[in-house]
C-alpha cells in the first residue's frame, strides 16, 4: 500500500512540475487563442490576459473552468418546425416592411423597428393577443402556479435555474406527483449548477413517481461542475399549452421571503395566456430536446391550434438569447429602447454590470433629459457582483441619472419600462453575464396598460428605497472604493 501511494504521489509530482516548467508556454498558447481564435470583446480579452500573466496559475485553472467559449454553436435545432416559424415571421416582416402593420395602439407604431428587429435577429413572433399577470410577491406567483398546474389535463413543462428541497418544493413535489397519477405528463428541466444543493436521490424519486426529469449541463461525477459560465437561467412554466409563466422566481425558501439572511423577496414574475405561450413551449422543448436527446417536436398535439380563441389584447414578443446565439438578442432588445426612449427609463435588475455601449446609451440619455432611474439591491447576494454593480451606479451619477437601493428585502426583478409603452422583463439580468454567458428568456411587452402597471410598482417600490444621490455616494469609505475597483476590474467575468 505504501509503495502504492508512494507512486501515485511522485506521479503527481511529475504532472504538477511538467505545467510548471512549461507555465510560460502554456500561457502564450492560452493567450494566441484568446486573442486570435475567440471573438471577445477588447475588455474581456485584457482581463483574460491580465490573469494568465500575473497570477499564471490562477489564471489557468479559471481559464479551463469558466474561459472555454461556446458563442455561435449550434446546440439547439428545430429542424422540424422551421418552415413553420420561417413562414410566420416572413409575413409579419413583409407587413412591416410594406407598411401595413395597424398595432392597437397608434403609440406603439414608434416600435415597429424593435419589433422588426427581433423578428429578423431573434426569431421572436409577435402575438397580439395575449392577458398578462404580473407578480411581485413569491408567495402569490407560487399559488398562481399551484392553482393553474391543479387545473391541468394534458401535460406540464417546468423549467427552473434553481431548484432547493426545501418547504417550498416539499408542496410542489406532492402536487407534482398527484397531477401524474391523474394521467398528467409532467416534465422537469433544471440547471445542474443552479440546482446542485438538490441529491441524486431526489432526482430518482422523482423519476419513480413518473415524473420526467431533465438535467442541463450535467456535473461530472454528480457534483464536480466544470461549467461555471453558459448556465441555463431560464424559469419557464407551460400548462396545456394555454398558461405560461416566465420571470425571476425560482423554487427555494428565499423566493417566498423565509430566508432571514435576504428577508423579503422582491422579483417580477408573468403569468401569460394566449399565443405566446406557444413561443415560450418551444423554448422549453428545445432546451428539454438538447438536456435529455428525446425529440418533443414530432408530438403534433403540442403544437396544435387553439381550442379556444384566445381574447387578450397585449402584444409581446418571447425573446430569447444565450452563447449559441448569433446576436444578443435581450440586450438588443434593452439597447434599442433606451435609444427610443424620450420621457423615462425605470430599470430594475440585481446585478448592474452593463457592456460599453449599453452604458453610454443609459447616459446619453440622462444627459437628454429623460428621467432615468434605475434601482438595484441594498445588499448582496454575491459580494463581487454587487460591488462591481455600484461602481457602475457612480458612472450613471455624473450623467443626472437617479439610482436607487431597495431597503425593503432583496431587490430581484429584472427588466425595465419605456416611456409608459413598452417594457421587457423576464430572467435576464441587466449584467455582461446575462447578455453573452447564460442562456436567458425575456417577454417584450408592447401593451400601454402593462407598462402602466410596471410603472407603478415601481414608483411604489420608491417607497422603500434609498436614493444614492452624488454625495452620499462620494462619502463611501476607501474600503469599499477598494472593494469597486477590484470587482469591477474582473466584471468582465461575473
Amino acid at each position: 500500500m505504501a509503495a502504492v501511494l508512494e507512486g501515485l504521489w511522485n506521479g503527481l509530482v511529475q504532472i504538477v512540475g511538467f505545467w510548471m516548467d512549461h507555465l510560460i508556454f502554456i500561457n502564450i498558447i492560452l493567450s494566441i487563442v484568446i486573442v486570435f481564435f475567440e471573438r471577445r470583446e477588447p475588455r474581456t480579452v485584457w482581463t483574460w490576459l491580465l490573469l494568465l500573466y500575473f497570477i499564471p496559475i490562477l489564471g489557468i485553472f479559471l481559464y479551463f473552468l469558466i474561459g472555454h467559449d461556446f458563442h455561435k454553436q449550434h446546440m439547439f435545432r428545430t429542424k422540424e418546425i422551421e418552415d413553420a416559424i420561417y413562414s410566420a415571421i416572413t409575413k409579419q416582416e413583409e407587413i412591416i416592411i410594406r407598411d401595413e402593420f395597424e398595432p392597437k395602439d397608434p403609440r406603439l407604431r414608434k416600435y415597429l423597428d424593435v419589433v422588426l428587429m427581433n423578428l429578423e435577429a431573434a426569431d421572436a413572433v409577435y402575438t397580439a393577443d395575449n392577458d398578462i399577470e404580473i407578480y411581485t410577491d413569491g408567495k402569490e406567483k407560487f399559488r398562481a402556479l399551484y392553482e393553474a398546474i391543479e387545473q391541468a389535463q394534458e401535460y406540464i413543462h417546468i423549467q427552473y435555474y434553481i431548484i432547493r428541497n426545501d418547504e417550498l418544493w416539499q408542496p410542489f413535489e406532492k402536487l407534482l406527483v398527484e397531477k401524474v397519477r391523474q394521467g398528467v405528463e409532467v416534465r422537469l428541466l433544471y440547471d445542474s449548477m443552479g440546482s446542485r444543493t438538490m441529491k441524486g436521490s431526489d432526482w430518482k424519486r422523482l423519476r419513480e413517481a413518473g415524473i420526467q426529469v431533465g438535467e442541463f449541463f450535467p456535473a461530472l461525477l454528480g457534483r464536480l461542475q466544470l461549467r461555471i459560465n453558459y448556465r441555463n437561467h431560464r424559469k419557464i412554466v407551460v400548462i396545456d399549452g394555454k398558461t405560461a409563466f416566465v420571470g425571476g422566481f425560482n423554487i427555494g425558501r428565499e423566493y417566498v421571503g423565509l430566508d432571514p439572511k435576504f428577508g423579503y423577496w422582491r422579483d417580477t414574475h408573468l403569468q401569460i395566456s394566449g399565443s405566446a405561450v406557444l413561443s415560450l413551449h418551444i423554448r422549453f422543448i428545445l432546451d428539454w430536446n438538447y438536456a435529455t436527446k428525446q425529440n418533443l417536436f414530432i408530438t403534433d398535439r403540442y403544437f396544435e391550434e387553439y381550442k379556444e380563441v384566445c381574447r387578450g389584447e397585449e402584444a409581446v414578443q418571447i425573446v430569447t438569447s444565450g452563447p449559441d446565439s448569433k446576436w444578443q438578442n435581450i440586450r438588443n432588445v434593452y439597447l434599442k429602447m433606451i435609444s427610443k426612449a424620450r420621457k423615462n427609463i425605470y430599470i430594475q435588475t440585481p446585478y448592474f454590470i452593463p457592456d460599453e455601449t449599453i452604458m453610454n446609451a443609459i447616459r446619453i440619455a440622462a444627459m437628454s433629459g429623460v428621467d432615468v432611474r434605475v434601482m438595484i439591491p441594498c445588499k448582496p447576494d454575491h459580494p463581487f457582483v454587487y460591488w462591481a454593480t455600484y461602481s457602475y451606479i457612480g458612472d450613471l451619477l455624473e450623467a443626472g441619472a437617479k439610482c436607487y437601493t431597495y431597503d425593503n428585502g432583496f431587490l430581484h426583478a429584472k427588466g425595465m419600462v419605456v416611456d409608459g409603452v413598452v417594457s421587457c422583463y423576464g430572467t435576464a439580468n441587466m449584467d455582461i453575464r446575462s447578455f453573452c454567458l447564460n442562456f436567458e428568456v425575456n417577454a417584450v411587452i408592447y401593451s400601454v396598460q402593462t407598462a402602466e402597471r410596471l410603472e407603478a410598482l415601481f414608483l411604489e417600490d420608491l417607497k422603500y428605497c434609498t436614493r444614492v444621490t452624488p454625495y452620499l455616494y462620494g462619502r463611501r469609505s476607501y474600503l469599499v472604493r477598494l472593494k469597486e475597483q477590484f470587482s469591477r476590474l474582473f466584471s468582465p467575468l461575473l
